[in-house]
């Protein structure tokens, strides 16, 4: 159901309720889809939540804070201009489409007092918040939408406003009985399912909504289809649709929050829906509640997805060169294993120089260093001597024996840079918040993987370390779980004393994990409760027999130079765990 017309309906009540006559405070634009208005009413401060996001558009009242740009974006800014110290006068749903305006009574240019539209559309990809003048021209919108977009519906600032197109949907609200009964059994519809029928030929109604009116008329939402249909299952379809929707119009909402199986989050409903069991719906104080419970993590995770998606492209185009650098490098010390036999060929053509006549492709000469006496063909240069061809074997020898010092000095740093950015794409997975994505792009900026803006830097408002991931262990132990290296590295240097346990994977990117001892002795269990951490937290988490290392942490250290997150340490145990998620979600969290 998610936002149909029936929930939208819902919202406004209680937007109306608390809202109208209120006073535009604040505008802010936290992200390029969505804008947070702050409205003074009744002596209370509210923040309106309009999201335009193509997987997660909505409209509620939120209590949710998000830090915003330093510079605003041109849209907020024009909001500012227009609606700011702007009276709320009326919030309507026109057609019962997912369409929510929002009328603020402001004064223009010229002094004269007017009204101006908010128009958030809710409508998946095609979403949008408009802002209209007095004469329904678009003064601008947050999503600008072009004849090479859509052939259907320009959306641009000087356009007039027009509403996106019905698709031969009517309004369900105050529908006539006798034109309810010809849309729903016409003869088109005879082979359909009611429901689909419901779903198709009103607007603002879900597969869900039209799937309630049926089984309130019948106790069966997969009923037959409409031919097969007696007159009383058809009277009491078409009472079921007038009464419930007598409910809408007459505003006898009562929003529930929709669970599955799993006591999981599924759906928000504006009031009880029969079909369901009533122990997979939870009342809410308020439908803004109910969004926000339904929306917040997973608006969250998207938009995290999309913040980590510019670094993930940094991180994987360094990762892809020095894949193709670690292949250059690997091909040079194979040809410079070759260095030993141009040393010999060398040797050979010198201790046999007499013998060797100018301008031959090659010669065989007797490997005075094999012990049966093997022959060596050697190929030569006919343009030179042979002492000549001899110091140019030489020359190659030297010249691969100091090469392979270099490459291999070189393709050992190349390993460790390699580990550091397939750690760090480790590390983008396990962001939660998005001052932990803040801290991995500050920490490509300082390793120099990320060109430093001079101009526009979002800086972050505190300096703080984001909080690591805090277990309990099953015997009262804490254990913290670091989320990228800025945490690894303060878990470990800064959090953990001398003799609490440090435990990391073997050889793969994972976390740095931390038992805080206060200098007892730690339990078995609660040292396997931890080794199931690190390897749950790590790229091994979907392998089996992960092994990880543990110590106490005054065997680690932190060599000079080391990257973020980069330590070596001895003296250490391995423990071998197969990653269990469900021990995982047992563990207490804060």
């Amino acid at each position: 159901m998610a936002l149909d017309g029936v929930m939208l309906s819902c919202i406004i009540t209680e937007l109306k309720a608390k809202l109208l006559g209120g006073k535009v405070e604040k505008v802010y634009q936290p992200e390029r889809d969505e804008i947070n208005i702050v409205i003074r009413c009744g002596g209370k401060n509210y923040k309106l939540l309009m999201s335009a996001s193509a997987n997660n558009a909505r409209i509620h009242i939120t209590g949710t804070s998000k830090i915003n740009p330093q510079v605003a974006p041109a849209f907020c800014m024009v909001l500012r201009k227009h609606i700011l110290s702007g009276k709320i006068v009326d919030i309507v749903q026109p057609n019962f489409e997912r369409i929510v305006e929002i009328h603020i009574q402001s004064i223009n240019e010229l002094g004269d007092m007017s009204i101006k539209k908010l128009i958030i559309e809710i409508m998946g990809k095609h979403s949008n918040i408009i802002l209209v003048n007095e004469e329904n021209k678009i003064i601008d919108c947050i999503r600008h939408v072009t004849s090479d977009m859509s052939r259907i519906r320009e959306v641009l600032p000087g356009n007039e406003y027009v509403y996106p197109p019905a698709r031969g949907k009517i309004s369900p609200i105050n529908m006539n009985r006798d034109t309810l009964i010809n849309i729903l059994f016409q003869d088109k519809n005879q082979d359909k399912k009611l429901d689909n029928v419901i779903f198709q030929s009103f607007a603002g109604v879900s597969k869900i909504t039209a799937k309630e009116i049926v089984y309130r008329a019948v106790g069966n939402s997969n009923m037959l289809i409409i031919k097969e249909l007696n007159d009383n299952d058809k009277e009491n379809a078409v009472n079921s649709f007038l009464n419930f929707f007598k409910e809408v119009s007459e505003e006898h909402f009562a929003p529930f929050i929709l669970q599955d199986s799993n006591n999981a989050q599924k759906d928000i409903l504006p009031f009880f829906y029969e079909q369901y069991d009533l122990k997979m719906q939870i009342a809410v104080n308020s439908p803004s509640e109910a969004i926000e419970q339904l929306y917040a993590n997973k608006d969250k995770i998207d938009r995290l997805k999309q913040h980590s998606s510019n670094l993930y492209k940094i991180i994987r185009t360094h990762l892809d060169r020095c894949y193709k650098k670690l292949d250059i490098q690997y091909n040079e010390l194979k040809e410079a294993k070759k260095s030993s036999l141009y040393k010999l060929w060398g040797e050979l053509l010198t201790a046999n120089i007499y013998q060797i006549h100018q301008g031959i492709d090659s010669i065989e000469l007797i490997n005075y260093y094999d012990e049966a006496g093997k022959k060596e063909k050697i190929p030569l240069d006919r343009g030179k001597t042979p002492a000549q061809n001899a110091a140019l074997y030489y020359k190659k020898y030297n010249k691969l024996k100091t090469a392979s010092k270099m490459v291999s000095k070189q393709l050992a740093e190349n390993k460790k840079e390699i580990e550091y950015l397939e750690n760090q794409l480790h590390n983008l997975e396990k962001c939660t918040e998005y001052d932990e994505l803040e801290e991995i792009k500050e920490e490509l900026i300082s390793q120099g993987y990320i060109k430093k803006k001079v101009k526009n830097i979002r800086k972050r408002q505190n300096t703080k370390i984001s909080k690591p991931y805090h277990f309990i262990s099953s015997d009262g132990f804490d254990i913290f779980v670091g989320k990228n290296n800025i945490q690894n590295d303060y878990l470990t240097l800064k959090i953990a004393s001398g003799r609490d346990i440090w435990l990391h994977v073997k050889t793969i990117p994972g976390s740095h994990v931390i038992i805080k001892t206060n200098g007892e002795e730690v339990p078995d269990k609660t040292l396997l409760e931890a080794a199931h951490l690190a390897a749950f937290f790590s790229k091994g988490r979907l392998s089996s027999n992960v092994a990880v290392d543990y110590c106490p942490k005054k065997n680690v250290k932190k060599p000079n130079a080391a990257k973020p997150g980069m330590v070596i340490y001895d003296i250490y145990n391995t423990i071998y765990v197969t990653p269990d998620e469900d021990l995982i979600k047992h563990l207490s969290k804060e």
